[in-house]
């Protein structure tokens, strides 16, 4: 049988510290887990992996195929917009719902008494998000072509690095939700955020110059702005700006949706 040593933690009390490579594989298998559990919900996996290509191919393709042929900014703004949209739901919606549910049933009281690591809960699902947003953007490049669009390889795998990043914030919101509210009520008001998110940040419909300062509360706006210097075309501010904006926004959202999960999850 392994025997792993004992420390003693803050409280006084031992606890066992298990092997880096024994904390990988526990980190490891349940991101695993949750990404397969995710996969094999329809509701969850259907609309945020299909929806965006879809969407990109009926308006890139389908309506307005002609005129993006001949106006690169406009194909440019078609896919930077629905790239944006497979980025927001997985992380939104899979933190502040699945969370609120699971608080509510007793899940965290549960995972404090396995011999699981403490953050492993909440990277796998940050793990996962991140998967579906690489997913997404697999698809986007891949449909690419068809929408007229004429961005380098190097271009278009540096969009899937900021989107994959790009997802962070949004899992962020998704967790400050989930700490604060019942899981029946959760998807009202996931839904009251993300929708929206959709059209206030800028990046999906240009808003009138009367109300543009409202997308700066929103992270969208950030990362649409990143996306768009990395592909070359007209951008708003400094790029270490809008990576600071959103790091910032990320870690004060995290660190008050987990000190509010020790005290009631």
């Amino acid at each position: 049988m392994n025997t792993y040593p004992l420390e003693a933690g803050s409280d006084g009390a031992l606890s066992t510290v298990m092997p880096a490579g024994r904390l990988f594989r526990a980190y490891l298998t349940e991101a695993k887990y949750e990404c397969v559990r995710m996969f094999r919900v329809p509701a969850f996996a259907g609309p945020f992996l299909a929806l965006p290509v879809l969407l990109y191919l009926l308006f890139a393709v389908l309506l307005y195929g002609p005129a993006l042929r001949s106006e690169p900014a406009g194909a440019l703004f078609t896919f930077t917009a629905f790239s944006i949209l497979g980025v927001i739901g997985p992380g939104l919606f899979a933190f502040g719902i699945t969370i609120a549910m699971e608080r509510e049933q007793g899940l965290f009281t549960l995972k404090r008494a396995l011999p699981t690591p403490p953050a492993a809960y909440l990277l796998s699902k940050m793990l996962m998000s991140m998967m579906f947003v690489a997913i997404v953007m697999v698809t986007m490049i891949a449909a690419a072509p068809l929408g007229h669009l004429r961005l380098t390889a190097g271009q278009l795998l540096s969009v899937a690095v900021i989107n994959i990043w790009g997802a962070l914030p949004f899992c962020a919101i998704g967790l400050f939700i989930g700490t604060r509210v019942t899981g029946k009520s959760a998807p009202g008001f996931v839904n009251l955020v993300y929708f929206p998110m959709l059209y206030l940040s800028g990046f999906l419909i240009p808003l009138p110059k009367s109300i543009q300062w409202i997308a700066f509360a929103s992270p969208a706006y950030y990362l649409n702005q990143l996306v768009r210097r990395v592909e070359g075309a007209s951008s708003q501010g400094p790029p270490l700006m809008h990576i600071a904006i959103l790091t910032g926004f990320t870690l004060a959202l995290t660190a008050i949706a987990l000190r509010r999960l020790k005290r009631v999850g």
